[in-house]
């Protein structure tokens, strides 16, 4: 017969929750170790969902940017003949620009200075699908008009409100008055904690150094039936090497691995959650080490009784899979929270998502496995001679 101990209920189930306070310390354990993956990860995610929001705005099919490119944040000019060389290609329907830099924005309420994004577009052409932006086009036309992301930090102002009551409203960028007219929405990010789009006139005018003829990106609009990565080729051959034709999801995919391999960031939160996972089996392994530690003389019993590893194994991967499905839940929910609270401070996009909760679920399990099978080392040498 079975020990008394394991008689009536399923041995797994029976070991995991047999000791209240040791469940409840296993449980909040994991979740814990979840909840450290969850935040490294859904902030990698953030980090680089917003660096390519930007792209994703732009009204153009391809894009022509210097070699040297690599952010948004720290852009390399080129000559604007290059773009006026593509649009004699025959499938391409228009063509764009944009100066991008970071210039000092003043708070109109409390005066104080901050670091944001400036795009300088020409107002006669739509560079921006978002419909807030193309509505105000007329306003851009007049020197001295900025439109403001209304989705940065708040510590530019409650810019939105204010022109409720206030419209133009005025503040300066880099000392220069300006008059903002209306609104959008893009969303702050790593490297910007906000944006303003205003006419390519008064972006010369903000950026006094700058030289009219070097532009930041070439915006490539094509006709409707042409075939985007066959006027990409012909691009490529059409034009010097002094020019990157690229497609969206190339131009996008730039940005990304900036941030992924050209700074610390990336590394640092993939460290964050390699170390969430190793606190993880250290927990779940002191957990099983000492369930199975408690019980090595029942353990033993069985032992002797004919039973053989495979079957101990399989009950302590059992139990290990149990932690893990019962720790991920309560780590997830509170993960949730957590990033509706990082959300709100941060603005950035950072959400839960199915496809990051099934990666930590995985990691879990890995986790959980993986600390059962180191503990099983103590499970074999449970041997009915030396314990009796």
């Amino acid at each position: 017969m079975l020990p008394k101990l394991f008689r009536k209920t399923p041995l797994a189930w029976f070991q995991v929750t047999r000791e209240k306070t040791r469940l409840l310390v296993a449980i909040a354990g994991i979740a814990f170790a979840d909840i450290l993956m969850f935040v490294q990860l859904g902030f990698k995610d953030a980090l680089f969902d917003s660096a390519a929001v930007p792209y994703q705005t732009l009204q153009s099919d391809l894009f022509l940017v210097n070699p040297q490119f690599e952010t948004l944040f720290s852009t390399k000019a080129f000559s604007r003949e290059r773009l006026l060389q593509a649009a004699a290609v025959e499938d391409v329907d228009s063509i764009s620009w944009l100066y991008i830099a970071i210039a000092q924005w003043r708070n109109p309420t409390t005066r104080t200075s901050r670091p944001i994004l400036v795009f300088g577009t020409d107002p006669a052409s739509k560079a921006f699908k978002l419909p807030e932006v193309n509505q105000h086009l007329s306003d851009l036309q007049q020197l001295n008009q900025v439109l403001f992301d209304q989705a940065g930090r708040p510590e530019f102002g409650d810019i939105a409100t204010l022109l409720k009551t206030t419209s133009p409203l005025q503040t300066e960028i880099n000392d220069n008055l300006v008059r903002v007219t209306g609104v959008f929405t893009l969303g702050a990010s790593f490297s910007a904690d906000g944006n303003v789009i205003t006419s390519d006139s008064t972006f010369l005018r903000i950026f006094p150094d700058r030289q009219p003829e070097d532009i930041d990106v070439g915006l490539i609009k094509l006709k409707p039936t042409a075939d985007i990565k066959q006027v990409q080729a012909v691009l490529k051959a059409s034009l010097p090497n002094d020019v990157l034709v690229m497609t969206l999801p190339e131009f996008a995919t730039r940005e990304k691995d900036y941030w992924a391999n050209a700074t610390p960031i990336g590394f640092i939160f993939g460290l964050g959650t390699i170390v969430g996972f190793i606190v993880g089996v250290v927990i779940v392994y002191q957990i099983l080490y000492s369930d199975v530690s408690d019980h090595l003389p029942e353990y033993a019993t069985l032992k002797a009784m004919g039973y053989g590893d495979f079957y101990f194994v399989s009950v302590l991967i059992q139990e290990a899979l149990l932690l893990a499905v019962l720790g991920f839940f309560p780590g997830a929910v509170l993960s949730t929270g957590l990033y509706v609270l990082a959300q709100s401070a941060t603005m950035l996009p950072i959400a839960m998502t199915v496809e990051r909760a099934t990666n930590v679920f995985i990691l879990t399990v890995v986790m959980c496995v993986g600390s059962g099978v180191i503990a099983m080392r103590k499970l074999q040498s449970a041997d009915p001679a030396d314990i009796f």
